[in-house]
């Protein structure tokens, strides 16, 4: 373990020797940059729309179910032991249809989402690829998520700005 971790330590020397002398990065908040692009507004829009589809959906069917309950708690005193059974299995069957829809509907928005953005992620990418190569940057580093929490501003580049006006 040890002789592997001398190893890698190793391996990784000329990176930070080189590193210490030439250099050069930039650094750039996603979150800031995708809500800047005039794009983000109108998928953010269109997610919302959906979700108000679905949320439609469920309410009709939760009410359908709600009145199809009342129904039978009105009358089961009255029923037969096997229509009662009957309808009790017909509510169980509704209320687990109706569980799965909310489900799927979670995993399709989630998914919808994820198609939404994937051509945004993908215009910012080549945004920081251009930049990074127009400027002969060693490296682009993402600021949010709390994982970079401090930059030397003097030692890099805040590419924000940059990446706001490429990709208006």
């Amino acid at each position: 373990m040890r002789k592997l971790l001398i190893m890698f330590s190793l391996a990784l020397l000329p990176l930070f020797a080189s590193a210490q002398q030439s250099s050069v990065f930039g650094y750039f908040s996603f979150d800031e940059v995708l809500h800047a692009m005039p794009a983000y507004s109108i998928a953010q829009q269109n997610m919302k729309d959906l979700k108000t589809k679905y949320a439609q959906e469920a309410d009709r069917v939760e009410k359908e179910f709600n009145v199809k309950y009342e129904d039978f708690l009105d009358v089961q005193a009255t029923l037969a032991p096997s229509i009662r059974e009957k309808r009790q299995a017909e509510l169980r069957e509704l209320m687990e249809k109706n569980i799965a829809f909310k489900e799927n509907s979670q995993r399709l928005l989630d998914q919808a989402e994820k198609d939404a953005l994937a051509p945004l992620k993908a215009k910012i990418n080549e945004a920081l690829h251009a930049l990074g190569t127009a400027k002969s940057l060693d490296f682009i580093v993402n600021t949010d998520g709390g994982n970079v929490p401090f930059i030397n501003p003097e030692k890099g580049e805040n590419l924000t700005e940059a990446l706001k006006n490429a990709l208006k």
